[in-house]
This record gives C-alpha cells, structure tokens and sequence, in this order.
C-alpha cells in the first residue's frame, strides 16, 4: 500500500488496494465477486464520513482500515502459501467451483470478514482509541448506522449480479434470494460488536482467548461452506 496515500486518505488507500486486487482475477472467480462488494461498501463508507455522517468519524474511518487490514493479511497467507484462517478457507477454496452463485460468493466473504474480522478489528480499533465496548455510546451508535448503508450496496450490488450475462449463471435466482432471507448484514455486524464485548471480557487469559477465537473461526466457516453449496 503506498505511503503517501494511506497518510493523506487511508480508505482511499484501501479502496486503490481493492481495485488492484480485483483487476487480474477472472470474472467467475468468487474472491472477485466479494471484493467488489467490499470495495462498493468502502467508497460509500468514505463517501459518508466526507459528509459529516459520523458523530466520531475518526474512529470509523480507522475500523474500515483496520477491518480491510484483516482481509487483506488472509489474501496474503494464501498467496505465501500459509494455511489461511478457517473462516476464509470455504471462500478460498471454493472460488473457481461451478454452480454457485455470483451472490453466494460475495455473502460467504462477507460471513467470514464480518462474523470473523470484524471482532478482531473492533478489539484493536476500540483499544487503539481508548474506547470501552458498551452499546449506546457515539461510535456504537455510529457503527450501528452503517448498518442500512451495507443494506443498501448489497441491495445494489444483488441487482448488478442478476443482470445480463450473470443472470444465465445465476439460474437459481429464487434460491438464492432465500439465502438472503437467511443472512443479515445488520444481524452479523450487532453478532461481531457482542463477540468483541465477549472477547474483551475474557481479557488476558491466554487459554480462553485462544478457545474463543479458535470456536469463532470454526464456526464461521462451517457457516461459509453452508452457504457455498452448488445450486446447479
């Protein structure tokens, strides 16, 4: 990520880092599908924080750093060769499969990145600012909000997968719309503020941050291969 432009504007760092990600990766492949979903949701959190949205917009801007972070370390491992997080495995590893949906792809990235990262992003963003976890404060409340934002890219972003030739490969449309039904931005992202709360209880006990995270990513994933199941 280039230094210049993570000092002067940090998500545009991580948007530019998105784009460069998604630009030499085929079209059905499913890493693609959720990175333009992600990049659409960080230009229009940026977008919302450039218009005074936020009543702490320091620390959002931060979280969105630190949460991209997070996916941007999981792509890394698997480029290295390193055995990648049990939550991103079912993404990783079913990418190039046939008979999943456009939308499926990017649901799975957001079930590991949101369900998974997000905890971790929320422990270190909170901690770096000196923040407690409480809910009703300004950046809760500010978190909180993003909510129907997601809500609305992912709407979008559902239209712009069924169109045209994607549509020809999404022939389970139906099914797939069920799947939506099932999973929920808003529910996974007030899911990840509790387990960051559970997780900041547990404090400095070695072993029972160590069972915690190793149960959350275990979890997740066995969510992800759920929702990767072929349709067709």
């Amino acid at each position: 990520m280039d230094a210049g432009a993570s000092a002067t504007d940090p998500i545009e760092a991580v948007a530019a880092r998105m784009e460069a990600i998604g630009a030499p990766l085929a079209e059905h492949d499913g890493v693609r599908r959720f990175n333009e979903l992600y990049l659409a949701v960080t230009r229009a959190v940026a977008a919302q924080s450039a218009g005074n949205a936020f009543a702490d917009p320091a620390f959002i801007s931060r979280l969105d750093v630190v949460f991209a972070d997070l996916y941007f370390d999981a792509l890394d491992d698997l480029a290295a060769g390193r055995r990648p997080s049990r939550a991103w495995a079912p993404l990783f590893e079913a990418r190039a499969k046939r008979g999943i949906a456009p939308l499926q792809f990017a649901i799975a990235g957001m079930n590991a990145h949101i369900n998974h990262d997000l905890v971790l992003a929320l422990i270190t963003t909170t901690r770096e600012f000196g923040y407690g976890l409480d809910r009703g404060t300004p950046q809760h409340k500010d978190y909180a909000s993003v909510d129907g934002l997601l809500q609305r890219v992912q709407d979008e972003i559902k239209q712009r997968f069924t169109t045209g030739v994607v549509r020809d490969i999404d022939r389970v449309g139906g099914t797939v719309d069920d799947i939506l039904a099932n999973w929920s931005i808003g529910r996974a992202r007030d899911n990840a503020w509790t387990q960051a709360q559970i997780l900041r209880a547990i404090g400095k006990n070695d072993f029972l941050r160590g069972q915690f995270l190793t149960a959350l990513a275990r979890n997740v994933g066995f969510a992800g291969r759920a929702l990767l199941i072929p349709l067709g």
